[in-house]
């Protein structure tokens, strides 16, 4: 997993983790208590909140890194595939709001050394 920032037109939104295997995206944020920050799950057009401990924001992101779509999921609940997502980015339950992130946004993902 790599370990960096999560950014928009150069304005860093949170400290974020990129999957960089089927077994990191397989896991996401499964098991955990509470998340600071987003994760980048890379090769992914759908997640799921079975078993999670708290609501997550999901952003469906197209090659690009762009919002495509943003949606809450409570707890024990699945999306669908988007048809242009290529990754997901998720985050706690209301980071979205707080960063204003919304559709069209690009993102980027900056790796720390």
């Amino acid at each position: 997993m790599k370990t960096g920032w999560l950014l928009r037109e150069g304005e860093v939104l949170a400290s974020a983790q990129m999957t960089t295997s089927l077994a990191e995206r397989s896991r996401g944020l499964f098991g955990r208590e509470s998340y600071e920050g987003a994760m980048l799950l890379t090769h992914t057009r759908s997640v799921h909140t079975m078993g999670m401990r708290f609501a997550l924001d999901v952003a469906f992101l197209d090659a690009e890194l762009v919002v495509l779509e943003i949606v809450h999921l409570r707890r024990w609940r699945i999306t669908l595939p988007r048809r242009r997502g290529r990754s997901v980015l998720e985050a706690p339950g209301g980071s979205f709001e707080r960063w204003g992130l919304r559709p069209g946004d690009r993102v980027e993902f900056r790796e720390t050394q």
